[in-house]
């Protein structure tokens, strides 16, 4: 595995060398974060902070992949995927900050955009040879053989899913960027235990150019992903698991990205359930524990462990398959 350290380092110094000119640029645009209100008082300091960074985070993925891709056979749509959800990201930060539409792109634009990206995805797995319709069973030596429908929706659903749950853990001075470069190594190990060597490529290159990210992302922030780098880092943890056949691992290796979700899910619900009562201080996770005292880097530092637990258990589960 020595190898993949070529893909990973790469993606990591192009992101770190293209980060100062970038965060200029972006505080020239005047791209500044906006704060929420209601949100932890911390946070008040964070707005005017450049947005928008997933633009040079992406650029260090795709050329890091395609540098060290071999073969370049399922790169490209991949790539086209990732990209893709970088754009639609890249449309909705800029209609945030420069619009000044405060709820970017509505949410059924957004999701109409998502799900095509997914659904090309998903029919590619469906027709490649190397993948088809078969998902890899945790900790069990079986396969899944769905029917093509089925495969297409689950497949869809877990981009669109993984590519939403990372978005709402980018709440935080470099939870995202160090959350997802975890996944993506733990990632790519299971690729190579797979035999899929372009995918394990581009999980090194993902997860190198997440820590280039973090660089300038650690706590006290220089500029935030924004949209552009969230969704196109969730739809790229997806995409390796797609080529993979480990779409069902996504739950146990990106367990983070899956609580952090639920703990969306559940507020609401128990808000509407209870009449405006609340479950949590705030959602999502991450902010329920900064308002009960954690600072900071506190919380992203515990929340990273638990992401190195679940992939941990992810790799196990796939070695008790095998």
């Amino acid at each position: 595995m020595s190898w993949l350290l070529w893909p990973g380092g790469t993606a990591f110094v192009i992101t770190l060398l293209l980060g100062p000119a970038s965060i200029r640029y972006l505080r020239r645009l005047k791209v500044g974060q906006h704060v929420r209100d209601d949100g932890p008082t911390t946070h008040l300091q964070k707005a005017g902070t450049p947005t928008m960074g997933g633009i040079f985070l992406v650029v260090g993925l795709v050329a890091a992949a395609v540098l060290f891709t071999p073969h370049f056979v399922q790169t490209p749509y991949a790539l086209a995927v990732i990209v893709g959800y970088g754009l639609i990201g890249l449309v909705d930060d800029g209609l945030k900050v420069v619009a000044k539409r405060s709820l970017g792109l509505r949410a059924r634009e957004k999701l109409a955009a998502q799900m095509a990206l997914a659904g090309f995805i998903a029919l590619y797995g469906l027709h490649d040879p190397l993948i088809g319709p078969s998902l890899r069973v945790p900790f069990s030596g079986d396969l899944w053989h769905l029917p093509p429908w089925a495969y297409v929706l689950l497949t869809a659903g877990a981009v669109v899913g993984t590519a939403n749950a990372v978005n709402l853990t980018d709440g935080l001075d470099g939870l995202a960027a160090g959350a997802v470069a975890i996944a993506a190594f733990f990632f790519g190990a299971m690729a190579v235990m797979l035999g899929h060597r372009e995918a394990a490529v581009l999980a090194a290159a993902m997860g190198g150019a997440c820590l280039g990210f973090a660089w300038y992302n650690a706590h006290p922030a220089q500029v935030f992903m924004g949209d552009t780098g969230s969704l196109a880092l969730g739809a790229g943890l997806a995409v390796i698991a797609v080529l993979t056949g480990t779409q069902l691992f996504l739950l146990i290796t990106g367990g983070l990205f899956v609580v952090e979700t639920l703990s969306v899910v559940l507020q609401v619900a128990y808000f509407r359930l209870t009449g405006g009562r609340r479950l949590l201080r705030m959602s999502p996770l991450h902010h329920h524990f900064e308002l009960v005292g954690w600072k900071e880097p506190q919380v992203v530092t515990r929340f990273w462990l638990i992401g190195i637990a679940c992939g941990a258990a992810g790799v196990i589960a796939l070695q008790a398959s095998l």
